[in-house]
């Protein structure tokens, strides 16, 4: 029997192939096997639980709004995210804040919800 990975979203280790996928069968999630071994895409929160795609944050400090006059307060809930894997400013979450529209955010100042 071959060594999978746990489960990236619930860290089940019941995982198994089907075809090029890797499958959970607690929580359903399915991923790319091919991308389960590449280590360096995985991207952490400011407590370094492991985001993914669709997944709700909290912003955990104030944040200034360049170009804007009001700021994105602590404990801004942000539904849905986006990640952007070899991000070329060092924003690796796209999302879209009530009040504000889309906005690029550091992984580094939200936790998981």
């Amino acid at each position: 029997m071959e060594n999978l990975p746990n489960c990236p979203k619930c860290s089940s280790e019941y995982t198994y192939e089907d075809g090029s996928l890797l499958v959970c069968p607690e929580c359903g999630y399915e991923w790319n096997a091919s991308m389960a071994s590449e280590d360096e895409n995985v991207i952490k929160d400011a407590n370094g639980n492991v985001l993914s795609d669709g997944d709700s944050v909290i912003v955990i400090k104030d944040l200034k709004v360049k170009g804007s006059s009001s700021s994105i307060k602590i404990g801004t809930k942000v539904k849905n995210i986006r990640l952007v894997h070899d991000p070329s400013d060092g924003h690796d979450i796209e999302c879209k804040i009530d009040g504000f529209g889309a906005m690029k955010l550091k992984s580094s100042v939200v936790k998981k919800s």
